[in-house]
């Protein structure tokens, strides 16, 4: 990413920012609400563009082009919905279709690693709000990719919830790219580096 910048109208959210991730390493994008957190993780994605200069994503074989990035990236973020009609089961299933899982895992242990177990044929519309974040957790954690970004992953959980989390984060993504967007350090404890968003507002 270098002299990256985004605007809304004419207010710049952040600008002249550039910065490398490197994968096996995890970063967290700290600042206060509203401060433009959420809005840098969506144009890591790819799911947004910039205004100016310019964000690449590169692997072992190469520089990835934009369109291509969404396969190799996973996301949890409060503003992704999950499928409410389906069951745990089949929205993972159905999830399977777009993104393969990790190689140690199948639906069934991941249901279980996630303690949903007696929810397993439930519909999702029927889940507390704790239920479906340990579910959108676990469609980003799981996922065989490369990149992980994580948008304020705690949101909803209990403590038993948050340390699930923490212990997915040491089982399942040592190897990867981790970016936490937060503004609570119980989140982002684990994160090797900081970026605060609001060095960037000129």
């Amino acid at each position: 990413m270098t002299e990256a910048g985004k605007r809304f109208n004419r207010d710049w959210i952040f600008r002249h920012l550039t910065y490398t991730f490197e994968e096996g390493n995890s970063y967290a994008i700290i600042g206060p609400n509203g401060s433009g957190k959420s809005t840098l993780l969506q144009i890591l994605s790819g799911a947004m563009q910039l205004n100016e200069g310019n964000s690449q994503w590169s692997m072992v074989n190469g520089e990835l082009r934009n369109e291509q990035v969404y396969k190799h990236v996973s996301i949890c973020a409060p503003y992704l919905e999950v499928v409410e009609e389906m069951t745990l089961k089949e929205f993972l299933q159905f999830h399977h279709h777009f993104k393969p899982l990790l190689s140690s895992v199948n639906i069934h242990s991941i249901i279980s690693i996630i303690g949903l177990e007696n929810a397993m044929n439930k519909q999702i519309r029927f889940f507390s709000s704790g239920m479906k974040q340990r579910t959108k957790l676990a469609q980003a954690i799981f996922s065989d990719t490369s990149f992980l970004l994580l948008d304020e992953p705690c949101t909803n959980l209990d403590t038993a919830g948050i340390e699930l989390y923490h212990g997915l984060i040491d089982e399942y993504c040592k190897n990867r790219l981790v970016i936490v967007s937060s503004n609570d350090e119980i989140e982002y404890r684990f994160c090797q580096k900081k970026i605060n968003i609001t060095e960037y507002k000129k």
